[in-house]
């Protein structure tokens, strides 16, 4: 079937050839079950290339709470995919860099547009990359990049990348130009490729991007994800209760996007948890009180960082469009 060859897509014949066989094995026929078992072959395969991780693209845009610019942003773009926009003269989405506060969503939102758009999502991990061996790590860039292209449609997630390539533009003498060459591959690569490979690069520091990272070509667009505003706080409280079986509207969660002004999203989920924990602990159910305790007794990044993050805000205010309608 064409789904069947299409999860095959990026498999040598050799490789296909043993998928398909473990597949009759197992199922004694190759049909719509067998798409499964070539997905696992294939996720086999690529965690032999030792640089790239597999990730199942289970999230969805609906775990993502806010952000409500930058998801109709995403969403268009899914659409230019596909031989159709390509006869209207659109080339294929290159990618998004996410900048802005930690623990806001801007690796949740890499999972999530690999579910929506049904590519595969590929992790690069740069730690890994790094050899002992003169020209490894030089080959282990080219080896990861020409297995994102083998698998296309693909999304790319590049976490944090200003700690893999923010310094490199400056680098030299300390490690003989190893992260300048490297960094001048990636560069080339992401300006030149014609293969559908969306790359979702995020970053929490703007000091260490050089500016060639930020020119356009190599990202369509450059999105800053700032701490959610009010309605931003309300639907991740929302969302957060749910995820956990508790009906929202049993709390007063005006109350509680009052008092948490100045929270990031994971800091809100860990409010919950904490809740839930702390009921749980004296065997009884959740109550508005416990979110309020927990509220209070975390000292949230926002002032923590302040310097920081007032720092990023300016910064990004005339280079970057804004993740979420300014609700404040």
């Amino acid at each position: 079937t064409p789904q069947l060859l299409e999860a095959a897509r990026g498999l040598t014949v050799m490789e296909a050839r043993l998928a398909f066989s473990l597949a009759v094995e197992r199922l004694d026929a190759l049909g719509p079950s067998a798409i499964s078992v070539v997905a696992r072959e294939k996720e086999r395969v690529i965690r032999q290339s030792q640089v790239l991780d597999y990730y199942e693209p289970d999230a969805k845009m609906n775990d993502v709470g806010g952000l409500e610019t930058l998801k109709l942003w995403l969403e268009r773009r899914g659409s230019a995919f596909g031989a159709g926009a390509r006869d209207f003269g659109l080339d294929s989405p290159k990618g998004v860099l996410l900048l802005g506060v930690q623990g806001c969503g801007k690796s949740l939102v890499a999972k999530a547009v690999a579910n929506a758009w049904q590519f595969h999502l590929l992790r690069l991990d740069m730690g890994k990359v790094f050899g002992g061996i003169v020209g490894q790590s030089e080959a282990n860039v080219r080896t990861a990049l020409q297995v994102a292209q083998a698998l296309a449609p693909c999304v790319l997630w590049i976490d944090e990348i200003e700690k893999a390539l923010g310094s490199a533009a400056g680098s030299t003498a300390s490690d003989g130009g190893l992260s300048r060459r490297m960094f001048g591959t990636m560069l080339t690569w992401m300006q030149e490729r014609t293969a559908p490979v969306f790359v979702v690069a995020t970053a929490n520091a703007i000091d260490d991007l050089p500016p060639e990272l930020m020119r356009k070509g190599r990202f369509d667009e450059i999105f800053f994800v700032d701490l959610p505003g009010d309605e931003s706080r309300r639907a991740i409280f929302d969302l957060h209760l749910r995820k956990r079986g508790r009906d929202p509207s049993r709390f007063d969660l005006a109350r509680l996007v009052a008092s948490s002004a100045g929270f990031s999203g994971a800091e809100i989920e860990q409010v919950v948890i904490g809740s839930l924990l702390a009921a749980f602990d004296q065997d009884r159910e959740v109550k508005q009180t416990d979110l309020h305790h927990e509220i209070e007794a975390s000292v949230p990044l926002s002032v923590m960082m302040a310097e920081e993050i007032d720092e990023l805000r300016t910064w990004a205010r005339l280079r970057a469009r804004p993740a979420a309608k300014r609700d404040e």
